[in-house]
């Protein structure tokens, strides 16, 4: 099997996490991936994909504006899209280690989702 590079890793991150494919996501997060975000922390893999399936609930698309990778390190900008929410602008950064992604950071306003999170309740 061929080890895909960051950029790779990053482009079937977001496809995976817009298509609800959690198996996939699981695989190319390390053991001991560690998120930090707007909305909160994770430690582990088990940890960030319950993030990841959480935010899930209301995702409806993830707009890709440009993604950029330099050797193990990928910034993507994109519009996060839920049904709570007018588009959200979104920046991720992912750091890659040994083929799998190893720390992740996600800075968005998140005043709107957490406003449109209360209206669900």
């Amino acid at each position: 099997m061929t080890t895909k590079t960051a950029r790779e890793l990053a482009e079937t991150y977001f496809t995976s996490w817009e298509a609800g494919d959690f198996d996939t996501l699981r695989e190319l997060l390390a053991e001991d991936v560690d998120f930090v975000g707007a909305l909160g922390t994770a430690s582990g893999v088990e940890e960030a994909l319950a993030g990841l399936k959480g935010l899930g609930q209301v995702l409806e698309k993830i707009d890709v504006k440009v993604r950029v990778a330099e050797g193990s390190e990928v910034i993507t900008w994109f519009d996060l899209c839920t049904s709570v929410a007018p588009p959200t602008p979104t920046a991720n950064w992912m750091h890659v280690e040994d083929g799998k992604v190893a720390r992740i950071r996600v800075t968005f306003d998140p005043c709107a989702l957490l406003a449109g999170f209360e209206k669900r309740s």
